[in-house]
């Protein structure tokens, strides 16, 4: 596994989070997860329903999803085992029901590894993964590629999923704003709602083993997959 021989810097987090910013064109502005089904249906329709569902996709979603994903994808590449991270990936995407958001997590999956590519050139784990993808053997996971990258900047285990849950926090926020529509300050308040959240889902997903991965709850999905049919739509997912 190829890492780089230093501790992470400051300079390395600056690297780290321009991957995390919600400007990094990697499509997340053109997916809801399931958010405009709710908002179709009038779930949601202020500020305080967006907080409830996304204080619930969090603790659900996320926490079994992607967030834990990042724990054992970077687990697995501390111990050396590569091979792991192949098997969480056909995993995840076999329990992603909706196929819109797994056709959303693909292309955000390769969009971001072809700009970090761009950006910083060879890494190993990153073009077997990459080739893996293209020849089918794989859907790709965004998720995956991030914790890659994170643990060869030499990001710390929590950093790593902190930062990564922060950018689905903040992409989703500003979809949110977009569509709701939602105020830009309220959007700023949900989001550091997210933020402690993160911090108290942290030790419990370091917990869980993988046996959890794509754990789900109904209400989500179902709205993941009604979309893929819903009439007047702003996003893909």
């Amino acid at each position: 596994m190829e890492n780089r021989p230093r501790l992470s810097t400051l300079l390395d987090y600056l690297e780290v989070f321009q991957i995390c910013d919600s400007t990094f064109p990697i499509g997340t502005f053109n997916h809801s997860f399931g958010m405009e089904n709710y908002l179709h249906d009038r779930k949601i329709k202020h500020t305080p329903e967006f907080q409830q569902w996304f204080e619930n996709y969090f603790k659900s979603q996320f926490k079994y999803g992607e967030g834990l994903l990042t724990v054992l994808c970077w687990q697995a590449l501390k111990a050396g085992q590569i091979e792991k991270l192949w098997e969480y990936d056909e995993i995840i995407t076999h329990s992603t029901l909706a196929l819109e958001t797994r056709n959303g997590q693909k292309l955000i999956a390769k969009q971001m590894l072809a700009l970090i590519k761009q950006m910083y050139g060879e890494i190993k784990p990153l073009d077997i993964y990459e080739k893996k993808i293209k020849t089918g053997e794989l859907a790709g996971n965004p998720a995956i590629v991030f914790t890659i990258f994170a643990h060869y900047q030499a990001m710390p285990l929590m950093d790593t999923f902190l930062m990564y849950g922060y950018s689905i926090g903040s992409t989703m926020v500003q979809n949110a704003v977009r569509a709701i529509p939602l105020g830009q300050r309220d959007g700023q308040v949900v989001l550091n709602n997210i933020i402690k959240l993160l911090g108290k889902l942290y030790p419990e997903v370091e917990k869980l083993d993988e046996s959890y991965l794509g754990a789900n709850v109904p209400g989500l999905e179902l709205a993941q997959i009604k979309h893929e049919t819903q009439g007047s739509r702003l996003f893909m997912s």
